[in-house]
């Protein structure tokens, strides 16, 4: 999967990582900025989706489409789609640009909108990457795991750079007889759920 990234993936992948770098740097507000994960745990959400069992695959927050291309390599090499949810009209369109450049709207669906709208709709869900903003991720937590299969996951971002706002969350997570659950240090710190 790694081996055979197009050329086109990895020259959206490399744009992007200079243009976060580039954010950060330049002390760009918080909401105007990528905000999008490390390439580690680009490759970790890959190496895991590729290995799920049927299902949907779903994202909850695009912003520019970083972690988007990661599974799309996971999504190609399962013959499935992601669909993935951006609530900001800015970062849709940035996520569009991506997409067309990476020649992956074959394998991607891009909703514009808020992903509560839409998850009772989802069911079976076989992988979800939730990355969005915090005040949401209980009740993302609340709509998804009810709908996933068994050995699916959720994997939410942050965990530990904003472990006292999700800090609520994970503690159910850890308790929940639903699922299996850790906090893995990668990245900005991944709670990684996976559905009994």
């Amino acid at each position: 999967m790694f081996h055979q990234i197009s050329p086109e993936i990895l020259n959206q992948m490399h744009r992007l990582e200079q243009l976060d770098a580039q954010d950060r740097r330049d002390g760009t507000s918080q909401l105007k900025r990528l905000r999008q994960i490390p390439p580690e745990t680009g490759r970790f959400l890959a190496l895991l989706a590729v290995n799920i069992p049927k299902g949907q695959m779903i994202e909850i927050g695009t912003s520019a489409g970083y972690s988007t291309l990661w599974l799309s390599l996971a999504a190609m090499a399962l013959k499935r789609k992601i669909v993935t949810f951006e609530i900001l009209e800015e970062k849709v369109l940035l996520a569009k640009k991506t997409f067309q450049a990476a020649q992956i709207e074959a394998v991607v669906t891009l909703v514009e909108g808020d992903a509560l709208k839409y998850l009772n709709s989802y069911q079976n869900i076989a992988f979800c990457f939730l990355d969005a903003e915090k005040e949401v991720y209980q009740a993302c937590y609340d709509g998804i795991i009810p709908n996933m299969v068994s050995g699916g996951y959720l994997i939410a971002d942050n965990a530990i750079s904003h472990q006292d706002a999700l800090q609520p969350m994970i503690e159910q997570a850890l308790s929940d007889r639903r699922i299996d659950a850790m906090v893995a240090p990668i990245g900005k710190g991944l709670l990684i759920c996976r559905k009994l």
